[in-house]
């Protein structure tokens, strides 16, 4: 933990405190108590004077006596809330009577002390009610720092599959503590050892993710694929009615801030994370999770479902079909009801719409708004403010789930007892650097992987695939090959480089190599009761 020098322990700013209590001159010992630890407390001996102090004074927190003559307790909380609505009002009083404590609970005060006090409740209280985030941010600082020399030697270590899973939990796990705190310093070593990560993430997966389609699952990790297998089809086999939705471009770390909000209606039965197919784009992992089959396999045994990766708009208008084909491959009869959600009208529909999903053994939907978001602040300079940092992505993207018709379509569905299993095709990185890359009109557009021929690129910069077949991509002709970008890198041809540097640095792009695209969530959510 840090040690604060002298100068800045006198340099921090003293927390002010106001005590009304008409027998405030029996509090002294109290009011000692609390200078003596470095509070600056002001005192009044009735409602009125109370009043006027808060009008001219800026207090962290008040002290009010629920019984005094003149102006009430509860008279003077109003008063004061009303000039200053933020500060916190905690109420002292001898009455232990339910109704007094309804009244002050409904006036908005901070807590509620019953007559007599001591000094170690009120420093409790103080602590927190205005230290605590100062104390949040202290304790988990602390903690970090214990945890971060952990995290760097199993980064150095040759983890398996499922230890990268771990290791991104963790940072996960801290990147969302950091982020309720204080202390930019140690935002900045946590960014710093995410990126070691997703360098040694990048090695691992060169090394290991073509073996993976010679290996069974166990050997393995869950990757698109596999999804209805191994996550949907078992609960429809024990009787359970199930919704599948599938929310576009989801990281793991914005899921674990809409299960704050899950949690209310749901139990979490299951919580996975499993492997997204290369590339870590819509076309290639969602139509695999469809068709339960990897994308060369989709091209070869369904033509007519598969467009080619240049095909714009048109890449997974097939999804209900391929879904359709997994099921008659694998002899499975349950009634299937499927939609796609891209707009809000559509998902204000679907909530009006939900007698025909629970006739139905199977209901299936995508919802794109995480995806046009990203999109969005890559457009929009609007957009881009107001997502300007991984907590202010994960803040919109959690409002407009908090007010999305989606909620209510969950909220309903755990009404009526369906299973919903949650997941996504791919997540999502903010790149910052610009490699160059060569390639003819044909290459495609996407800036984190590219498919063509005659590529020009630095080997050593990318993960290349010169033999689509061994990790079954689909290839135009037989000198097409595939390269990946990994960590924060993205590619931009040599023509007017330096514009399209700019205009693409600091965006959330997908399709290559990352902890944030690859690694993402599949959770089994049981409706309560």
């Amino acid at each position: 933990m840090y040690n604060l020098s002298p100068k800045m322990k006198t340099n921090m700013k003293k927390i002010k405190i106001l005590w009304t209590d008409d027998e405030i001159d029996l509090l002294r010992a109290h009011i000692l108590f609390l200078e003596e630890k470095g509070y600056d407390v002001q005192t009044a001996n009735n409602g009125t004077d109370a009043i006027d102090l808060v009008k001219s004074n800026f207090y962290d927190i008040i002290f009010l006596d629920e019984n005094m003559p003149g102006l009430s307790g509860l008279e003077t909380l109003s008063e004061i809330k009303a000039i200053a609505p933020n500060v916190p009002v905690v109420m002292i009083t001898k009455s232990e009577e339910e109704d007094i404590m309804d009244e002050a609970i409904g006036s908005k005060m901070a807590d509620y002390l019953i007559k007599p006090v001591n000094p170690k409740q009120i420093l409790l209280t103080i602590k927190k009610n205005v230290d605590q985030k100062r104390l949040v941010t202290q304790q988990t600082t602390s903690a970090y720092q214990s945890e971060f020399a952990k995290i760097g030697m199993q980064i150095s270590d040759r983890l398996d599959f499922n230890e990268w899973t771990e290791i991104y939990r963790k940072l996960v796990f801290w990147e969302l503590e950091l982020s309720s705190s204080e202390d930019l310093a140690m935002d900045e070593i946590l960014k710093m050892q995410k990126a070691e990560a997703n360098h040694s993430f990048a090695r691992y997966i060169k090394k290991n993710y073509a073996s993976w389609f010679k290996k069974d699952i166990g050997d393995r990790p869950i990757l698109s694929t596999d999804i209805f297998k191994q996550k949907v089809f078992p609960l429809l086999d024990r009787g359970d009615k199930v919704f599948v939705l599938i929310i576009d471009n989801l990281r793991y770390d914005q899921y674990r801030i809409f299960s704050q909000v899950l949690n209310e209606y749901f139990n979490t039965q299951e919580e996975e994370l499993y492997y997204s197919i290369l590339p870590t784009a819509t076309m290639y992992a969602r139509n695999s999770i469809f068709a339960g089959l990897m994308p060369s396999e989709i091209k070869r045994i369904y033509p007519e479902y598969w467009e080619d990766d240049d095909n714009e708009g048109h890449k997974n208008i097939h999804e209900y079909e391929l879904l359709e084909k997994q099921m008659e491959r694998l002899k499975r009869k349950e009634k299937l009801y499927f939609e796609k959600v891209t707009g809000l009208k559509e998902g204000r529909k679907h909530t009006e719409n939900l007698n025909r999903m629970l006739d139905h053994d199977l209901s299936v939907m995508v919802f794109n708004f995480v995806d046009m978001v990203s999109h969005a602040r890559t457009e929009m300079d609007m957009i881009k403010e107001l997502a300007s940092n991984e907590k202010a992505y994960r803040s919109l993207t959690l409002s407009w789930f908090n007010h999305s018709a989606l909620l209510d379509l969950l909220k309903a569905l755990a009404e009526n007892k369906v299973k919903v299993v949650l997941t996504t095709d791919h997540g999502t990185i903010r790149v910052d650097n610009p490699i160059k890359v060569i390639g003819d009109r044909e290459t495609n557009t996407n800036l984190r992987y590219k498919l063509g021929r005659n590529l020009n690129y630095n080997p050593k910069e990318v993960f290349e695939i010169t033999n689509p077949k061994e990790i079954f991509l689909p290839s135009r002709n037989v000198s097409s090959s595939y390269i990946f970008a990994s960590n924060t890198d993205f590619f931009a041809y040599p023509n007017n480089f330096n514009y399209f540097a700019g205009y693409y640095r600091d965006t959330f792009q997908h399709g290559g190599i990352s902890l944030e695209e690859m690694i993402i969530p599949v959770v089994t959510l049981t409706p309560k009761g």
